[in-house]
């Protein structure tokens, strides 16, 4: 008991961070052992998965508006709903109690009645829960399946309704988790039959080599397969900026944005560590992380220079790849903080950064050199709509087809860029494009 109060208590605690500050961090979870801070992520990402639906029943049997609850109150009332309608381990009682205990930890012990009395309520009704009727249609989706309206909006306008509750559907799913065998550390049939032994299974993926789908990433961490640099959790649609690229032994290529620095070490492996990789990026903090990967993976051919890209001087490349910051809307299933931290205003600014981001990365482009633009958005204005603007304000770079590169139920009509759907595909969400310099 005492062990599941502390993984709830620690949980609400990073909730309230997160509305207070819009700021996720999981630290407060580093005290505890590995298998509780894998279970303090599942309810912070599952509470947040759903949590317009949440509020919704919150404000159904409370007398007090959700809105009008304090941070602390109204997230121990989401993990204790959640706990009893979608943790089947977890008992009503049990899920009860323990939000009451925390409750008054927290709050309070009238606070703690006043948790339990509306859960209690709730309970009566258990088996005839109301469902939203507003009239509203965007409204009624967004509270049903948890997105913000602005969202909803869109893409019931973009994808028709049934696609659009599909992915809704999808990123309120299980995210599909991927790693790929890093060849610098080991050989693919070496890492199969040790996962063999450590009773894993993995799926080889027929899109990418090197990739294997899994059911959990918490094997490769507690294994320490992730620190030793054996393989990478890796999206396989985030391996495919890279694959398009096509980094060559010997080259020079910048990774701009690149921290935390997947897309540089997957690049290190494919040029079989010769060459020089240059990775770019702001954060420091970001960039350590990354130096102490490239170590682990032995991706000795990494360099890291830190700076903005709209400001630091590099010279020119090989190839350089730009995966741009966005609003990262293909992977709401892995981080559901994201539906609400973005808005129609934050589009527009990542828009106009984008936009800002390309030129420079096409300037650092030697000619016949090649320049790869990914998002992980499904964004029309911040992926194709991007790419048109490019190319009507400079005549020097020309689209590449992509069909020797990548599956064709990936890439549009015309092969000339790829967009992952993840109702459709089983991964994130990313878009790309193989840009060639011609004069």
């Amino acid at each position: 008991m005492e062990t599941e109060l502390s993984e709830r208590s620690v949980s609400v605690d990073i909730l309230i961070e997160f509305d207070v500050n819009q700021n996720l961090d999981f630290e407060p979870a580093n005290e505890l052992e590995t298998r509780e801070r894998a279970q303090v992520r599942e309810y912070v990402q599952n509470i947040l998965r759903k949590r317009s639906y949440l509020d919704f029943l919150i404000d159904e049997f409370s007398s007090v508006a959700v809105d009008e609850m304090k941070p602390g109150l109204k997230n121990i009332l989401r993990l204790a709903i959640y706990d009893m309608l979608f943790m089947d381990s977890t008992p009503d009682y049990a899920a009860i109690n323990e939000a009451v205990e925390i409750a008054k930890m927290k709050l309070g012990s009238r606070t703690g009645d006043l948790v339990n009395a509306i859960m209690r309520n709730m309970q009566r009704d258990g088996k005839n829960l109301p469902k939203p009727a507003f009239k509203d249609r965007n409204k009624l989706v967004a509270t049903t399946f948890s997105h913000p309206e602005w969202m909803v909006e869109r893409w019931r306008k973009r994808f028709g309704e049934r696609e659009a509750f599909q992915l809704m559907q999808a990123n309120n799913s299980r995210p599909h988790y991927y790693v790929r065998v890093n060849t610098i550390r080991t050989k693919p049939e070496n890492f199969e039959l040790r996962m063999e032994k450590m009773d894993v299974e993995v799926k080889p993926s027929d899109w990418l080599p090197y990739y294997y789908q899994v059911d959990s990433v918490q094997p490769f961490i507690s294994k320490g397969l992730l620190s030793k640099g054996i393989c990478l959790v890796q999206d396989i649609a985030a391996g495919f900026a890279p694959t398009i690229l096509d980094p060559q032994p010997g080259e020079k290529v910048f990774d701009l944005c690149a921290a935390p620095g997947t897309k540089s070490i997957m690049m290190s492996d494919l040029m079989q560590g010769e060459g020089e990789i240059l990775s770019v990026d702001i954060s420091s903090e970001r960039l350590e992380k990354l130096a102490e990967s490239a170590l682990n993976y032995g991706a000795e051919n990494i360099k890291i220079r830190r700076g903005d890209v709209l400001e630091v001087s590099l010279g020119l490349a090989d190839a350089v790849l730009l995966d741009a910051p966005c609003t990262g809307t293909g992977v709401l299933s892995k981080r559901a903080d994201l539906r609400w931290r973005r808005d129609e205003e934050g589009l527009k600014n990542a828009v106009e950064l984008q936009e800002q981001l390309l030129e420079e990365a096409g300037n650092m482009v030697k000619r016949g050199g090649r320049l790869v633009y990914s998002t992980c958005s499904l964004e029309p204005e911040e992926n194709m709509d991007q790419i048109t603007k490019f190319l009507d304000k400079y005549d020097n770079f020309e689209l590449e087809p992509l069909d020797d590169y990548l599956p064709e139920e990936v890439l549009a009509e015309d092969k000339l860029s790829y967009q992952t759907l993840p109702h459709k595909h089983g991964c994130d969400g990313h878009f790309g494009v193989l840009l060639k310099r011609v004069k």
